[in-house]
């Protein structure tokens, strides 16, 4: 690679280049730590993008109606803390480039969307971000078609390296898209055949371009290096109706000693190597030093998007206020006024009628009276449908006939499924949810992790949530999976005993802002055990005392979901024998958790022995709630599993395991001795 060819062929374009690539070097080596290759590798990319067809406005980076750039390969963070800066980002200082990677600094490792307003998600697992893109973009469709391309009109670009395309989910993303003819979304595949261990081909030989084609995406195939080729695969990619592709041959750590080698990936922090780099880039000022005519130029790219914002201000402010004030609350993330009445409604219907339901079911009929009300809600399942029961009669699917549908058929894809949902949330103005069997969080989890850590309000409902699964067998009956995901910070877990607190949990799930939400729901049939109707909604405590002791309080049983029931029967078996019990349902503990001490106290007084009742392992916090916050309340037992299950009718299961009503006064009995 001849630099000295680049440098002469385009001046202008070469210079912007080189000051990303310059940037990254020093930003690299003053916190001795990160990844320098890919940025240098993929700057004329970026600047040509930047330059002639991203449409953004670096005075106001979360405009509704910008272009969303996505960097999957979030490894080379300074790519984009670079080009935040030297198009005049107000966040993105240059004492935050020369902070990279340091505490405090919003220059993180890699990229955070809750740190800087201009990073649309937060990237690292590779191929997350791809996959997120694909959500931006079905997004980008439904709410085109829903308040039309004067006010909905804009691309999606994605930056991927080769372990992007590596990762399983990759498949699960290029799948959707081409399926879906996301004509808006456009990769750029940094083709430079370097991993940390070695060449690609020490892994893989995938031909990627004809991966993408088969998937149904146009594939461009061009130099990475030449501007020209750049702007003219974009142009051209603009104008499919599939999603393009555009695979850019590379050279990792373009200039400096480590080019196309796997040392080029990581940190180059040698002095002579750099000195000698930045010569080769005609880069003569000193660290952190961008001249002033190109730092300008970069300026005048950075605010070119204002005309084009206020351009959509005008025609926003042309449609009608109820359009506006939908888009307005949708983008706030705001629920309704109707909400509220509609699930109080509900939960009335149902403590009068008192149906005997799965949570399942009663998640159905909760989103039959919320889905009407928020047009921005957008359901799914990953191939199950008919089991996670999350499709409503008025939502219709979404198609390449029917943007305006709001149900998705993910397919068998559920890490796909839960990226993509958390892509349009991040998109803004949509509210998303979608549904498999719990036991495959295991398949979701990367996806719902980076939904907590990223603040977004996802809300994933897991059906089939424990051994009342039944005959599928062990495979298919979750029992860690509860303490998993009660483990990861900033998510709710729900698990509602009836119709009336799987209400609440959706009205929970669908108000919050930056938690996303597990609803864990069965597949048997539940009685409802709020039998009297109550305004408030006591889900949002996390837990409160269903049924109080009768006699002298001697015990606390304290349940989630199916077990509630249990824990009832068992109360009046001992109360029968004068053993007054109360009945403490914990729908959420995560909720519990930030109630004050003092309600947190009178829900579970010191004193009483307590049972915990839950039909999984008694891992992911059941210790603080039996043995007290303090741990001073030592007699305490658990009645639920401790193994996997097993292949029977659910209710031959329950009696095998012990978690029974006897089994529950049996624990009390010992206790008290």
């Amino acid at each position: 690679m001849d630099l000295t060819e680049l440098r002469t062929a385009n001046p202008e374009h070469w210079a912007k280049a080189a000051a990303i690539r310059a940037l990254t070097l020093d930003a690299v080596a003053a916190a001795n730590s990160g990844h320098s290759g890919m940025p240098m590798g993929m700057a004329d990319v970026a600047t040509v993008l930047f330059e002639k067809h991203l449409k953004f406005d670096a005075s106001a980076p979360k405009w509704p109606d910008r272009d969303r750039f996505i960097l999957s390969a979030g490894h080379g963070s300074m790519l984009i803390y670079s080009l935040l800066h030297l198009c005049g980002d107000a966040q993105v200082t240059l004492d935050q480039i020369k902070n990279f990677r340091q505490m405090g600094a919003l220059t993180a490792g890699h990229p955070e969307n809750f740190l800087l307003d201009a990073v649309e998600t937060t990237t690292g697992p590779l191929g997350q971000g791809l996959a997120n893109a694909v959500g931006f973009a079905m997004a980008e469709e439904m709410q085109r078609a829903q308040y039309g391309r004067k006010i909905v009109d804009h691309y999606t670009y994605v930056m991927a390296g080769d372990g992007c395309l590596m990762e399983g989910i990759s498949q699960e993303a290029m799948g959707l898209a081409g399926r879906h003819s996301l004509g808006k979304l456009i990769l750029f595949w940094d083709n430079n055949n370097i991993t940390i261990d070695g060449t690609v081909e020490l892994s893989d030989r995938t031909n990627q371009v004809q991966r993408f084609k088969a998937s149904g995406w146009q594939v461009i195939e061009i130099d990475g290096h030449d501007p020209v080729a750049i702007d003219e695969a974009i142009t051209a990619a603009k104008k499919s109706k599939k999603p393009s592709m555009i695979a850019c041959k590379t050279h990792i750590a373009l200039g400096h000693a480590a080019q196309d080698t796997s040392k080029g990936h990581g940190a180059l922090t040698d002095a002579d190597q750099m000195k000698a780099a930045k010569e080769a880039y005609g880069w003569t000022t000193g660290p952190f030093e961008v001249p002033a005519d190109i730092k300008s130029q970069w300026e005048a790219i950075g605010s070119r998007g204002a005309a084009d914002r206020a351009e959509w201000e005008g025609r926003f402010a042309e449609v009608s206020k109820q359009k506006q004030d939908r888009f307005n609350r949708a983008y706030a993330l705001d629920t309704p006024n109707k909400l509220s009445a509609a699930v109080k409604a509900l939960k009335k219907q149902v403590s009068e009628d008192q149906p005997k339901v799965a949570t399942r079911k009663a998640s159905e009929m909760a989103l039959a009276v919320i889905n009407p009300i928020m047009p921005e809600t957008v359901g799914g399942s990953a191939d199950l449908t008919g089991s996670n029961l999350t499709k409503t009669g008025d939502m219709g699917v979404f198609d390449t006939d029917n943007r305006k549908g709001r149900f998705v058929y993910w397919g068998i894809r559920e890490h796909g499924m839960a990226a993509a949902m958390n892509g349009m949330a991040l998109h803004g103005g949509i509210r998303p949810y979608s549904g498999t069997f719990f036991c495959f969080t295991d398949y979701a989890r990367p996806s719902m992790r980076l939904a907590a850590l990223s603040k977004i309000p996802s809300v994933f409902v897991m059906t089939h949530d424990s051994i009342g699964v039944g005959e599928d067998g062990p495979t298919h009956q979750p029992v860690e999976h509860l303490a998993i995901c009660r483990a990861t910070p900033n998510t709710y877990v729900f698990r509602p005993a009836d119709a009336v607190e799987t209400a609440e949990s959706w009205e929970i799930a669908l108000s919050a802002k930056e938690t996303p939400s597990v609803l864990s729901l069965t597949r048997q049939g539940l009685p409802t055990v709020r039998t009297e109707h109550k305004l408030s909604n006591l889900t949002s405590k996390g837990a409160y005392v269903l049924a109080d002791a009768e006699s002298k309080r001697q015990v606390i049983l304290i349940a989630t979901g199916s077990e509630v029931a249990i824990a009832m029967d068992a109360k009046a078996k001992l109360e029968a024998e004068g053993i007054g019990t109360r009945v403490v349902s914990m729908p959420c503990m995560e909720l519990f958790a930030a109630q004050d001490e003092a309600y947190r106290r009178k829900v579970l007084p010191a004193g009483p022995v307590r049972v915990g009742i839950e039909a999984a392992v008694r891992a992911g916090g059941w210790d603080k709630w039996l043995m007290g916050e303090r741990g001073q309340d030592k007699k305490a037992a658990f009645v639920g599993m401790d193994s996997f299950g097993a292949s029977a009718p659910a209710g031959e299961l329950y009696e095998k395991f012990g978690i029974t009503a006897d089994a529950t006064v049996a624990k009390v009995k010992d206790l008290l001795g």
